[in-house]
C-alpha cells in the first residue's frame, strides 16, 4: 500500500466537492482550486476527512494513488494557508524591479529581461542595501508557483565557480575550484 496514498487528508477548514467524473474542487479562505483526478481512483469523504483508494494493485494504479492524494492535499493546503517561494539574485550589478505583475530583471546581459507573472500570483521585489535583491512569489497553486519560480531561475542559473545567478532562498550551490596558477 502506498504510504502517501493511504494517509487521510483533513478537510475541516475547507469545502471539498467531488463530481461524478472525479473533478475535485476545493474552496477555502484564500480562493478556489480544481483538479481532474484519474477516474479509476475512489475518493470518499466523511467526518472532515478525505481518503483516496485505488481499485487494483496494478503498477499504474499504485503510482496514481500517491499522486492523487498529493495533488488534493496541495490544493487543500494552498487554499487554506497559501504558498510562498523566494528567490535571490547573487551577482554584482544584478537588479530586480516590478510594476504590478511585470518583472524587470537586470542580470548582466546587454538588455533587461521582462517577464509577465500570471495574475493568480502576487509578486513582491526587494532591493535592500547590503542584501541581495529578492523576489517573492505568493499564491494558492503550488504547481504554478514552482513553475514560474523555475522559469525565473532559468534566466541566469547559479554557476558553480563564483555562485552568481538566481537561486532559491536557502539553496546551497556546490562550488568548484577554479584554475590554479601554472607556475
Amino acid at each position: 500500500m502506498s504510504r502517501i496514498g493511504k494517509s487521510p487528508i483533513d478537510i475541516s477548514a475547507v469545502t471539498v466537492t467531488v463530481s461524478k467524473d472525479n473533478l475535485v474542487t476545493v474552496k477555502g479562505p484564500k480562493g478556489e482550486l480544481s483538479e481532474q483526478i484519474n477516474a479509476d481512483m475512489v475518493i470518499s469523504h466523511k467526518d472532515g476527512v478525505l481518503t483516496i483508494e485505488r481499485p487494483t494493485e496494478q503498477k499504474r494504479h499504485k503510482s496514481l494513488h500517491g499522486l492523487s492524494r498529493a495533488l488534493i492535499n496541495n490544493m487543500v493546503e494552498g487554499v487554506n494557508q497559501g504558498y510562498v517561494r523566494e528567490l535571490e539574485l547573487i551577482g554584482v550589478g544584478y537588479r530586480v524591479a516590478s510594476t504590478g505583475n511585470l518583472l524587470e530583471l537586470t542580470l548582466g546581459y546587454s538588455h533587461p529581461i521582462y517577464f509577465m507573472v500570471p495574475s493568480e500570483l502576487t509578486l513582491t521585489t526587494a532591493m535592500d542595501k547590503g542584501k541581495a535583491p529578492a523576489i517573492k512569489l505568493e499564491g494558492i497553486d503550488k504547481q504554478l508557483i514552482g513553475q514560474i519560480a523555475a522559469k525565473i531561475r532559468a534566466f541566469r542559473k547559479p554557476e558553480p565557480f563564483k555562485g552568481k545567478g538566481i537561486r532559491y532562498k536557502g539553496e546551497i550551490i556546490r562550488r568548484k575550484a577554479g584554475k590554479t596558477a601554472a607556475k
